[in-house]
């Protein structure tokens, strides 16, 4: 469970600050991506990522798929913009509750790419059983937000 430390004012404390959302969120595990194409119908899926910066970085890994064509990435290149979202529940504590989301642009980078090969190295630190097997999904965030309750 991540604790309330880099909260330090009580007006900090009734807001989430940017850089407390990003804190939050670059110390989860799963994040949800949403996306939606040019159709504007919504997609959304659980990802795991590596945060640098005010960027997100995913990979399409060698987990089974029906295709590595996958639904968010021709979202993306259609429509770039994308929120992200991690959350933390707990069923005995609702006082724990928080969600943080990114909201920015996607793009689509070939894995040749240098910053695609930087993106998968961060990602390998994180998750040391991810195998990257091709694009990679860059997310420039342009906006922090989140809400816990105990702000």
């Amino acid at each position: 469970m991540l604790s309330d430390a880099g909260w330090t004012t009580p007006a900090e404390r009734r807001g989430m600050t940017a850089a407390r959302a990003r804190a939050l969120f670059a110390a989860g595990r799963v994040a949800h991506l949403a996306t939606a194409g040019a159709d504007g119908r919504p997609h959304v899926v659980p990802i795991v990522f590596a945060v640098h910066g005010d960027h997100v970085y995913s990979t399409v890994d060698a987990k089974p798929k029906r295709t590595t064509a996958l639904r968010r990435l021709a979202n993306v290149r259609e429509n770039p913009f994308v929120a992200l979202l991690v959350d933390h529940y707990d069923d005995a504590d609702w006082s724990a509750l928080w969600w943080v989301r990114a909201d920015g642009r996607g793009r689509v980078l070939a894995a040749a790419e240098p910053e695609a090969q930087r993106a998968v190295a961060l990602l390998r630190e994180r998750y040391p059983q991810q195998e990257s097997t091709g694009v990679v999904l860059a997310v420039e965030v342009e906006r922090w937000s989140g809400w816990s309750a105990r702000s």
